[in-house]
């Protein structure tokens, strides 16, 4: 797992481990209180806030701004256990108690950002704005994921562990899930990458949580709860994104208009733009963040 440079690593106790994150922010008298930006990472083969580690860096002079790795991913604590949607929504929900004092801004992806939604319906409190890019609860408008062969094989005892140990969490397995699945560009791809995810992915008890993302038990259908959104969004959707159509998200945000500011498709890139565009990324965020703001 790399940090950018001129971060700090801290850790935040949540009710079912300690979360590891890196912070940093402006260091002035004319700003001693910064609003804080969080950048969540989605869920995938060896996933943690490395996904975010080529944009974050562009926002400190201006925010506090926070990356964790989410329980069961990277530093954070591994706990042996069947990984479910209300674990995540807790831990997702303490550390931002933990670690903002004021209503922050979010930038999420992918079924990470779903959650939030699910989060932000629950305590509008914590939360003053997000970004959410490529959100899906992989399950949307009744279109199923746990439905594919895939999930179902790896849904079987001792052939899920021989799956990731085998599969995914060397790095070829990596090299090619971020190719193959992340992705629109493979070029793009660089070693750098590679390492940072398999660091992740090797970790003791990686693969609960990850095993609990691929049989699709973390699965559920953000059409559900769109509507209940009151927070102001903004999405941004990698047109190539796999498993998450353009007319998906398009849906989606059509579902809540009133709290969904702005629908971004970029038509040819893959699931994490973050890493496969960064600047463009990064010129969107500061694009809408003044515009929530």
């Amino acid at each position: 797992m790399l940090t950018a440079p001129g971060f700090e690593s801290a850790t935040a106790v949540t009710p079912l481990g300690s979360v590891a994150y890196v912070n940093a922010g402006p260091n002035s008298e004319d700003n001693p209180a910064p609003e804080s930006l969080v950048f969540l990472h989605g869920f995938g083969g060896g996933s943690s806030s490395y996904e975010w580690s080529l944009v974050y860096p562009a926002f400190i002079h201006r925010y506090r701004v926070l990356a964790p790795d989410l329980l069961g991913w990277g530093r954070s604590d591994h706990p042996e256990r069947q990984y479910s949607i209300d674990d995540y929504l807790e831990c997702l929900t303490s550390f931002l108690e933990q670690t903002c004092s004021a209503p922050a801004m979010v930038v999420a992806s992918s079924l990470t950002a779903a959650f939030m939604v699910r989060v932000a319906i629950a305590r509008p409190d914590l939360i003053r704005a997000m970004i959410l890019v490529n959100p899906s609860g992989i399950e949307d408008f009744g279109k199923s994921y746990r439905n594919q062969i895939f999930a179902q094989i790896v849904r079987i005892p001792l052939v899920d562990k021989l799956l990731y140990w085998g599969a995914i969490a060397n790095p070829d397995g990596i090299r090619s899930f971020l190719k193959e699945r992340q992705f629109a560009n493979p070029d793009l791809v660089t070693e750098e990458m590679v390492r940072a995810y398999l660091a992740s992915a090797s970790q003791a008890n990686a693969d609960y949580a990850a095993l609990a993302f691929v049989q699709g038990n973390l699965c559920f259908d953000l059409a559900e709860y769109m509507p209940q959104l009151t927070v102001p969004s903004v999405i941004i959707w990698g047109g190539k994104a796999q498993f998450t159509e353009v007319e998906i998200g398009q849906r989606l945000a059509a579902l809540n208009p009133e709290a969904i500011r702005q629908f971004e498709l970029l038509p040819d890139v893959g699931l994490t733009p973050q890493l496969e565009c960064p600047a463009i990324t990064i010129g969107l965020i500061k694009k809408y963040l003044l515009m929530l703001g």
